[in-house]
C-alpha cells in the first residue's frame, strides 16, 4: 500500500509527464508551420528537437507510469530505476537529433536557401517560447517535490528549447533586418552542438543512477550526524547510499552496545530508522546492528584501501 504522500508525488509526475507530452506535440505543430512559411534551418532544427521531446516526453510518461508501482515479488526494490532508463533513452534521441542538424547545417553552408516569412516565424517561436516557459516552471517544482530524475530531466530538455527559441528568434530578427541568411545556418550547428551536449550530460546522470553512484557527500554527512546524535548509539560504519529513482535508500551497520537485549538493540535501531525517514521521507533503511568495539572485515576498509593503491 503506497503512502499518502507517496501517492501525491506520483500524481504530481503523471500531471507532469502528461503536460510535457501535451506541449511537445503542440509545439511540433507551430514549429512545422514556422519551417513551411519560412524555410529557416534554424526554425527547422528546433522543430526536429521538438520530434525528439515528444519522443522523450512519452517515453518520460511512460517511465513515471512504471516508476510509480510499487514493489512486488520480482522488483522489491520498487520500479524507480525506469526513470533512469527513460533519460537514457532521451539522451540516445537527443544525441541523433543534434547529429541531423548538424549533416543538415554543413550541406546548407554549400547550398544556401534565403528565407522567407521571417516576421510569421517569430511569431511562432515567441509563442513556443512562453509555452516552453510556463511548462518548465511546473516541472521544476514537482521535480522538487518528488526528486523525479525523469521529470527533472524532461525539465532540462525543454530549458534546452527555451536556449534554443530565443537563439531562433534572434537569428530570424537579424536575417529579417539585414539579409545575413549564413547567420540562420549557423545558429542550427550551434544548436546542434547544444543538444549533443545536452544528450552526454543526460547520459552520464542515468549512468550513474543505474550504476548505484554514491548519493551527494553532504546527505551522507548528514545521515552520519544523524544517527551519532541519537541516543545509545556508540558508532556506525559502512554505510552506503543510492537513488532508486526519485526514492533514497541507506544501508548501514550501527554500533550499540554488546550487552543490550535483541529487543532493545531493535528498539533503538528503529529510532535511528524513523530519525532518518523525517528527514529523507519515503527513504528505504537498512540497518544491521554490530556490537561496539567487535573487529570485523569492513566494506569501509576494503574501499580505503583500494583507493591508496
Amino acid at each position: 500500500m503506497l503512502s499518502a504522500d507517496t501517492a501525491q508525488q506520483n500524481k504530481l509526475k503523471k500531471r507532469a509527464a502528461t503536460a510535457s507530452v501535451t506541449l511537445a506535440a503542440t509545439l511540433i505543430f507551430l514549429k512545422s508551420l514556422g519551417v513551411f512559411y519560412t524555410g529557416s534551418l534554424a526554425v527547422l532544427s528546433s522543430m526536429i528537437d521538438s520530434l525528439s521531446d515528444l519522443f522523450a516526453s512519452t517515453i518520460t510518461y511512460i517511465a513515471v507510469r512504471v516508476s510509480s508501482q510499487p514493489a512486488d515479488m520480482s522488483h522489491r526494490y520498487g520500479h524507480g530505476k525506469a526513470e533512469a532508463l527513460s533519460s537514457l533513452l532521451q539522451a540516445a534521441f537527443i544525441m541523433g537529433s543534434g547529429l541531423f542538424v548538424l549533416y543538415d547545417g554543413i550541406l546548407r553552408i554549400f547550398y544556401p536557401q534565403p528565407l522567407e516569412e521571417t516576421e510569421f516565424g517569430i511569431l511562432v517561436m515567441v509563442t513556443s517560447l512562453i509555452l516552453t516557459l510556463l511548462l518548465i516552471a511546473f516541472q521544476r517544482s514537482v521535480a522538487k517535490r518528488t526528486h523525479s530524475q525523469a521529470i527533472r530531466a524532461d525539465a532540462a530538455h525543454y530549458m534546452v528549447d527555451v536556449i534554443t527559441n530565443s537563439s531562433i528568434i534572434l537569428t530570424l530578427l537579424v536575417v529579417s533586418a539585414f539579409e545575413i541568411n549564413w547567420f540562420d545556418t549557423l545558429t542550427a550547428l550551434i544548436v546542434s552542438a547544444y543538444l549533443l551536449l545536452n544528450a552526454y550530460k543526460l547520459a552520464k546522470d542515468a549512468v550513474s543512477l543505474l550504476m548505484d553512484k554514491e548519493l551527494d557527500a553532504n546527505i551522507r554527512t548528514n545521515i552520519e550526524k544523524l544517527v551519532i546524535s541519537c541516543d545509545h548509539v556508540e558508532g556506525l560504519h559502512d554505510l552506503r547510499t543510492r537513488d532508486l529513482g526519485g526514492q533514497y535508500m541507506f544501508e548501514l551497520h550501527l554500533e550499540l552496545d554488546g550487552n543490550l537485549s535483541l529487543f532493545d538493540a531493535h528498539k533503538y535501531s528503529d529510532e535511528v530508522e524513523n530519525k532518518i525517514k523525517q528527514l529523507y521521507p519515503n527513504a528505504q533503511v537498512i540497518i544491521h546492528q554490530d556490537p561496539a568495539g567487535l573487529f570485523e572485515n569492513r566494506l569501509d576498509t576494503e574501499i580505503n584501501l583500494i583507493s591508496k593503491k
